[in-house]
């Protein structure tokens, strides 16, 4: 215990610290949104491609020369017809008016003409779980029953939505990796700083016969612990935001449709742990390769 406390005081804390703790905490901060927003991504791709992977979608085109809807109705009932007598579908019902306009509203506004559009009438049909439908012979047999009719598997949006969650979180690993480099840049420009300020100190400790080993073991030790201690501020700062993203609808602010929302759940919220971690492992292990590199240089 006594050479540890040795250790800890042969580098006092220097008084201009304070912009690396701030830059170290502004970097970790960066790195835990990126951290919080992959998590989110993949979640959110997640939940829509399970909702979307077991669940047929078909839509029914208004015909041109049908302004009274009796051919659109007959087509709906036989392309129903067509889905409940189909192996593997356990459920096929069609979407109301309502229904149908809410899924447009977010694009096209609540105005009274909206409702006046021919918009098509749309049939949600569900897939048992594990079994396969033929959709090449499907469609073809909805065609024959119902010629304006398109079946839609989805598979065009869960590919998409895979791609976009791909693209996300790839993204977010390489934002860590640059915050991984920067924060280790610092550290080992402090470094060395660090040495040049207590040049006086290193030389009469290696006069004393102190090994590199001894004097890098105080540098490593001093920036672990106000990396960690830096990097946990901004981590703890990016997990209060996002919980604050979560109370945002409690607060009346609704959220936008179609995206998905900017809160983590508590259960993702330790992940965030990783970043002070990783950065203080980050910060131990440069600190100590450039003070041995530098030592071999000046002795």
């Amino acid at each position: 215990m006594a050479a540890r406390e040795r250790r800890n005081s042969i580098l006092p804390r220097e008084k201009g610290a304070a912009p690396l703790d701030v830059v170290i905490g502004v970097m970790a901060f960066l790195a835990a949104l990126s951290l919080g927003a992959s998590l989110i991504a993949e979640r959110t791709a997640l939940g829509w491609r399970a909702g979307l992977s077991d669940r047929l979608t078909v839509q029914i085109l208004p015909p041109a020369h049908d302004a009274a809807g009796q051919g659109l109705d007959a087509e709906v009932d036989a392309a129903l017809a067509v889905l409940r007598a189909t192996p593997g579908i356990v459920h096929a019902a069609p979407l109301t008016q309502e229904q149908t306009l809410s899924l447009v509203q977010p694009w096209l506004g609540r105005d009274a003409l909206v409702a006046e559009l021919p918009l098509p009438r749309l049939i949600d049909a569900t897939i048992a779980p594990g079994a396969t439908v033929d959709l090449a012979t499907l469609s073809a047999q909805l065609k024959q029953a119902a010629p304006d009719s398109l079946l839609d598997d989805h598979a065009r949006w869960i590919s998409r939505l895979k791609n976009l969650a791909d693209a996300i979180t790839w993204s977010a690993y390489g934002i860590l990796l640059l915050i991984a480099i920067a924060t280790a840049a610092a550290v080992s420009f402090a470094t060395r700083a660090g040495l040049e300020a207590h040049h006086e100190m290193v030389e009469l400790l290696h006069q004393m016969g102190a090994h590199s080993n001894f004097i890098a073991r105080a540098f490593e030790r001093h920036y672990f612990t106000s990396t960690l201690g830096a990097a946990a501020v901004g981590a703890i700062l990016a997990a209060v935001l996002f919980l604050a993203a979560g109370g945002l609808e409690f607060a009346g602010i609704e959220a936008v449709p179609f995206l998905p929302p900017l809160a983590l759940k508590l259960k993702e919220v330790p992940w965030l742990l990783a970043v002070p971690a990783v950065s203080s492992i980050i910060a131990l292990v440069t600190a100590r390769l450039s003070v041995l590199a530098a030592l071999r240089q000046i002795y």
